[in-house]
């Protein structure tokens, strides 16, 4: 990836810049913000239920980001959770806002022994990752026998998709299926995004006052230019449901 590249100025310099509007708004922002295009508090409750995440879990968030996900089933589950995030910038936010034991390391080589998880999850990851059957197997391989691993996945709905947003590899459900099983992990359930609630009202507009803080702070910056372009781009995609969100659970076979 390239200082150009609009996936590290937005998972990584956006994520860095989130940490200084957050201390501005105050603390409560913290989580909404940083579960910002990780599902909503239902869908993260769904596939927690789906993959066993409960009180006491080892549980590994691969493609972390700034640890919003893992954070929430934390203050909700009391899971232990790992990160793991490719990006040092996010790797930093996470340990500012939420003091998350946090590594920074590619999904495809995680520096973890086998069965190190009682779980595993990794939100919004797959569709930027071209192996993703080594994706897969990675998560398979760092969970015990028969542990839970869960999945948010953009899957595109048609053939060729109209615009293809830089880094990112939208496979579409029998591939994705494909690369399930190919990785050696059983379907367990899957549901879509658009068929669980929303977040709360509350939520969204703590999301919604960060955003507007960097932009404020940030917006004539070419790096924030370019990540809200990426965004808009992938918000369009999936606003025509050309691009879907699906939650997937599976177990290690």
């Amino acid at each position: 990836m390239s200082e150009q590249d609009p996936m590290v100025d937005e998972f990584d310099t956006v994520a860095a810049w989130t940490v200084a509007a957050v201390e501005e708004l105050g603390a409560d922002h913290a989580l909404p913000a940083a579960c910002r295009g990780s599902g909503s508090p239902a869908a993260l409750d769904w596939l927690a239920d789906a993959i066993g995440v409960g009180a006491g879990s080892r549980l590994l968030d691969s493609g972390a980001g700034v640890g919003g996900p893992a954070a929430y089933v934390a203050r909700e589950r009391d899971a232990v959770p790992v990160l793991a995030e490719p990006m040092t910038g996010a790797c930093w936010a996470a340990r500012q806002l939420f003091d998350a034991p946090v590594v920074a390391a590619d999904g495809l080589a995680l520096p973890f022994p086998d069965a190190s998880f009682d779980c595993a999850w990794s939100l919004g990851v797959l569709c930027t990752v071209e192996d993703k059957p080594a994706h897969l197997a990675e998560l398979r391989r760092a969970v015990v026998p028969g542990g839970g691993v869960g999945l948010l996945v953009y899957m595109r709905t048609v053939d060729v998709l109209p615009t293809q947003p830089e880094g990112n590899h939208f496979p579409d459900h029998d591939e994705l299926l494909a690369a399930v099983a190919a990785a050696g992990l059983v379907l367990v359930d899957e549901a879509r995004l658009a068929d669980l609630p929303g977040a709360p009202e509350d939520w969204q507009a703590a999301a919604d006052a960060v955003d507007a803080t960097v932009e404020r702070a940030h917006r004539d910056d070419p790096r924030w230019a370019r990540a809200q372009a990426q965004q808009e781009e992938i918000a369009d995609l999936i606003g025509r449901e050309l691009v879907v969100g699906v939650l997937v659970a599976c177990r290690a076979g």
